[in-house]
């Protein structure tokens, strides 16, 4: 089969206006960014027609190394859906370069199920990263300067809780030393960067619902502590304005096409075991405003994504959705079933079984929360058919629809089972009003030790010291009805990486917990997981090139 690039440069691409009135917009209403990138103003959306779309969140198994395909099936789903007859549309989150990179090559999903033109999308796109970036770092500025300019006049803060980020795997600059060399340098302290989709700046454009919603949360971030104990804010530098420029385009969704020329919104891009793992709110909308059905994915598996889709974005903006789509491979399965990663193209039925465990703990979470299910298969090539019957009866036995999908190799086509069996589900079996796994009033411990119980199972959950005073510190600041965003690893229910399948047993140590009071969140970091990642030893970066004035390497 060919690579994901070089279908991407052989589908005939329609300009962005054509796009645009697929959906009923305006094409004057554009900012053209080229030929086939445009953003839309948020005047768009219409919250009446959005309350009508049938909103669809594709989620996955707990991943691997392997993968399990969560983008390319969630726009191979909306190709499938325009192919039934229905008028869909995808919204995604953007790509990070740590990842492009890193591990990934890319994120605009794979073979015939891609959004396009997936080399900009991968790489710089609209700026909307380049945005966030600057924006938070320039509120990093601004508060050294401001500590500098009125030092002498008795200012300081005894702790400083805002970082500096970068879109770059980079583990030499999570820990730093700021203000070297001489007085007019500023003042020496401690400093460290997270990776962009970690800044609260990223998450706060993905909950804001207005710029006006925007502007209030970003003089709303928390950036220390004075002397006297009370938090200092941006509000307090009087420079939340000028933050809110730079963010002035970056709030406008942007729309694309996929490989079968099919409107998708691209927006907003935070990591879901370090951040909440949702594309904007805005962007959301405004595909609800533009079809009858739109399809979102949320980061990593369900543990993560999902239960963050739900407890937080969808608590925020309202949203309700009328169905669940959870991804599995056989690769993924068999991991989970305790097969070496070495062996998992080979058959294995028995390792399907045992892997099916893992499968069914996010079945019953997804149900917790109220949700309608359907399971869909992503296949590949090496997938047998006593496998797939495996996986086909035990759903059956679970009451969960199934379907396979072939979207990576076969575009619409190979999802129009899966888009079929969506439709009859939400025509017939809709999901429930949401379910909350915490309510806003319970406390921040108990709060997260309801996560951690109930979706990741967690025998104990223990707190550190430190997290136990910030605890104490944000009840004192009136912060306790803020939802929780557990920052740990993908790869397990667990903190433990290595912990595959469906654990049981095991404890869960919440090491710090992060205030992002802008974003009205509290982030909680479970074990070693780090908020700025590294590089392997054989990056992706090593494969990207310019070849006869074109990019390779990307996938």
């Amino acid at each position: 089969m060919k690579s994901d690039i070089q279908i991407a440069r052989e589908t005939n691409l329609a300009e962005i206006e054509q796009i645009a009135q697929s959906v009923e917009i305006n094409p004057k209403e554009l900012e053209r960014y080229g030929n086939y990138i445009a953003k839309v103003p948020l005047k768009l959306i219409d919250n009446q027609r959005a309350e009508k779309s049938n909103l669809i969140l594709v989620t996955a198994i707990t991943p691997t190394k392997a993968g399990n395909g969560k983008t390319t099936v969630s726009i191979g789903l909306t190709l499938g859906l325009n192919k039934i007859g229905k008028r869909a549309v995808c919204a995604l989150r953007e790509p990070s370069l740590g990842p492009c990179f890193g591990v990934k090559g890319g994120a605009a999903g794979g073979g015939y199920a891609q959004v396009l033109p997936m080399e900009k999308i991968n790489l710089h796109f609209t700026g909307d990263f380049h945005a966030v970036t600057s924006a938070h770092n320039m509120i990093s500025a601004l508060l050294d300067n401001y500590i500098y300019q009125h030092k002498d006049e008795g200012f300081a803060l005894k702790e400083i809780l805002w970082k500096r980020v970068l879109d770059v795997n980079d583990r030499s600059l999570r820990n730093i030393i700021t203000g070297l060399g001489g007085k007019s340098n500023g003042v020496v302290m401690e400093s460290g960067f997270d990776i962009t989709p970690a800044s609260e700046i990223m998450a706060i454009l993905c909950l804001s619902t207005s710029l006006e919603d925007l502007r209030r949360r970003i003089d709303n971030i928390l950036l220390g502590v004075t002397i006297e104990n009370k938090p200092f804010k941006v509000k307090d530098m009087k420079v939340g304005g000028a933050i809110v420029a730079l963010l002035m385009d970056a709030i406008n969704p942007n729309l694309v096409q996929t490989t079968e020329n099919t409107a998708a919104f691209v927006h907003g891009g935070p990591f879901a075991n370090i951040a909440h793992g949702c594309n904007t709110i805005l962007a959301t909308k405004m595909a609800m405003s533009h079809s009858d059905y739109t399809i979102t994915e949320a980061g990593f598996g369900a543990d993560l994504g999902a239960e963050k889709f739900f407890n937080i974005k969808c608590r925020k903006a309202g949203l309700n959705p009328k169905l669940t789509v959870l991804i599995a491979t056989t690769q993924a399965l068999k991991m989970h079933g305790g097969i070496d990663e070495s062996q998992i193209k080979s058959p294995n039925p028995e390792g399907i079984r045992e892997g099916l465990k893992n499968l069914d703990r996010h079945i019953e979470n997804l149900r917790s929360f109220g949700q309608t299910v359907v399971v869909t298969l992503n296949l590949f090539d090496f997938d047998t058919a006593e496998e797939i019957e495996i996986i086909r009866n035990h759903c059956a036995e679970m009451g969960v629809a199934f379907a396979t999908n072939s979207a990576f190799a076969d575009g619409g086509l190979g999802a129009t089972e899966l888009a079929q069996l969506v439709v009859e589900q939400i025509e017939k079996n809709p999901s429930q009003p949401l379910k909350f796994t915490y309510p806003n009033n319970a406390e921040i411990r108990a709060k997260i030790e309801s996560v951690c119980r109930n979706i990741y199972r967690a025998k104990s959950v223990t707190f550190s010291k430190t997290a136990l005073k910030q605890i104490e510190r944000i009840e004192e600041f009136g912060m306790s009805d803020y939802p929780v965003c557990i920052a740990k690893t993908q790869y397990s229910f667990s903190a433990d990486a290595k912990l595959y399948g469906s654990p049981e047993n095991f404890n869960i140590n919440i090491r710090d917990l992060v205030i992002n009071s802008g974003s009205e969140m509290i982030v909680a970091i479970a074990g070693d997981i780090m908020r700025m990642p590294g590089l392997s030893k054989s990056p992706q970066a090593e494969r990207i090139d310019v070849i006869d004035g074109q990019i390779e390497g990307l996938s």
